[in-house]
């Protein structure tokens, strides 16, 4: 930690390779710090839940996915995938089921709770990313990759 009066050291990577995936590195977690604060005061979510319950309920597949399907789309691995799966189950948010045509596929369906909580939570995950996207934009290193994102940045859902 520098002395007041004195200047930051200055980090510069072998290539700019590497510089720029420091620079994703750190602003992917900056934006997952917001969305997890932001998630777990509104609805008591982790943002892993939330991206579960997004695939779920955004999914073309009537809101129910393999788990191995689903831990990939997040991505988790299999053994968190399940352990997330319970806690989400546990609230009533969704459902595991077998698959009837191959016993050792298992299945995770969203409730009509969970879609519910999914419809809330989005509000302010959106907010919440918008935001960061806005602080770090004054931030030279990240602005780029913030730029990038924010260009994404729509109110209206997809149909």
């Amino acid at each position: 930690m520098p002395l007041d009066g004195q200047v930051s050291p200055v980090i510069e990577l072998p290539t700019a390779l590497e510089q720029r995936w420091q620079t994703m590195r750190i602003l992917m977690a900056r934006i997952e710090d917001a969305l997890a604060k932001a998630l777990q005061a509104s609805h008591g979510l982790s943002v892993s839940e939330f991206a579960a319950l997004s695939a779920l309920a955004y999914s073309d597949d009537d809101g129910h996915l393999r788990q191995q399907f689903l831990a990939d789309s997040i991505p988790l691995n299999q053994s968190s995938l399940s352990r997330l799966v319970g806690r989400l189950e546990k609230l009533g948010l969704t459902e595991r089921y077998l698959c009837p045509h191959d016993r050792r596929g298992v299945y995770t369906q969203i409730t009509d709770k969970g879609r519910a909580c999914v419809e809330e939570a989005r509000v302010v995950y959106v907010q919440a990313l918008e935001a960061v996207l806005a602080e770090v934009a004054r931030n030279e290193d990240l602005a780029p990759a913030a730029a990038w994102l924010a260009e994404a940045a729509d109110p209206a859902p997809r149909a």
